[in-house]
């Protein structure tokens, strides 16, 4: 099989965590990898992924082999594959724009963003990077509200006709317009707000799927997260946090059919950052409802993962559902990625029902 080659738009810790995770299935079996949904999509696997092309705005990773950029500060995810060779692709100086948002210029530089003095590029600089490194899809891992910078990644990806797996709230694939834009030119599109393999989202939506079909009323809920890495520390500016919000808080009410909830009785996202935890993130989940003979019952939970490696697996099926389109000339939203790997597609399914589409995409049978 041909390897898939990517490029990513910022070397975080979930890129950090992808990578590395790639390279430690290449020296492993299907026996020895843990944590994928599918070792195998249409004859590829996760160690035929490849980078191609990078893009950041920290000094410390801009102008470094990936390989070496993806360990920089102010990375912070634990170590999957310490030993990663080479790649032979430089981190290239990305653009800005609203991806560093002006109060983490005050914290210390372990845990920030330090711009580089690097001229950014021009669009047309990007695209012709992209183009001449053979990608076939971009990945975007801007850090959360940089709805300017994720909209001019998306259009670099059109204009060198290659795929876009959009992995944060930035309403992307759940936008008709751009939709349409990437149906047009045959382009696939994945998104928007990639979900962990087993996170307090993931979570929550099981359960509230689970009190439906169980006939238990849920009256309200909350879920709370706390975590120290610097997409914490970004969303410490509230006002970068309406698309995030709202993805959450729409993952969990698509669960409830006709029962969803007042907006006064629902509240899901981050509550703060904790410098010590790093990159895991803690979670706590509170469920109120009735029961039978409308009797009050509650539940709590408390979930704790190291955030970053939690979507690294999922993106690596999204790539390889994205590259299967690609070789069948499938453009536009894939409908069945989406809704399974996504927190906000443009459709909201169960879980279980975005499995079956999935399994139905990879096997080509039916629609996307």
């Amino acid at each position: 099989m041909d390897k898939i080659k990517i490029a990513i738009a910022g070397i975080g810790n979930c890129a950090s965590s992808l990578i590395q995770g790639i390279e430690y299935c290449r020296r492993s079996n299907a026996d020895e990898a843990i944590g994928f949904m599918h070792w195998e999509i249409g004859g590829y696997r996760p160690g035929d992924i490849e980078v191609a092309a990078a893009f950041d705005i920290d000094k410390r990773k801009v102008g470094r082999d990936v390989s070496e950029a993806i360990f920089q500060l102010p990375n912070c995810t634990k170590t999957i594959c310490a030993d990663i060779p080479r790649i032979g692709v430089q981190v290239m100086m990305g653009r800005a724009m609203d991806g560093l948002a002006d109060h983490m210029k005050k914290y210390d530089e372990k845990y920030t963003f330090l711009l580089s003095d690097q001229k950014e590029p021009s669009q047309d600089e990007v695209i012709a990077v992209l183009i001449k490194s053979g990608a076939q899809m971009l990945l975007n891992y801007v850090p959360v509200g940089s709805e300017k910078a994720t909209r001019f990644y998306a259009e670099c990806a059109l204009a060198a006709g290659i795929g876009f797996i959009n992995n944060i709230p930035v309403f992307i694939a759940s936008d008709p317009d751009w939709a349409c834009r990437f149906e047009e030119k045959k382009l696939p599109l994945i998104g928007d707000d990639v979900k962990s393999q087993l996170g307090a989202t993931i979570v929550h939506r099981v359960l509230a799927n689970l009190f439906m079909k169980r006939g238990v009323k849920l009256d309200r809920t909350y879920q709370l997260n706390t975590g120290g890495n610097t997409d914490f520390l970004n969303m410490l500016d509230r006002t970068r946090l309406v698309s995030k919000k709202r993805s959450k808080t729409e993952s969990v009410q698509s669960q409830l059919g006709e029962e969803r909830l007042d907006e006064e009785n629902i509240h899901i996202g981050p509550s703060d950052w904790v410098p010590w935890q790093k990159d895991n993130k803690v979670g706590f989940i509170r469920m109120e409802g009735r029961l039978f003979g409308n009797v009050p019952m509650n539940l709590e939970m408390r979930l704790s993962v190291e955030d970053s490696p939690n979507s690294g697996g999922v993106v690596i099926d999204a790539i390889r559902c994205c590259k299967l389109a690609i070789d069948r000339g499938q453009g536009g939203v894939i409908q069945s990625a989406c809704a399974y790997f996504m927190k906000h597609p443009p459709v909201q399914l169960t879980d279980d029902e975005a499995c079956k589409m999935t399994e139905d995409f990879i096997a080509g049978r039916g629609s996307n």
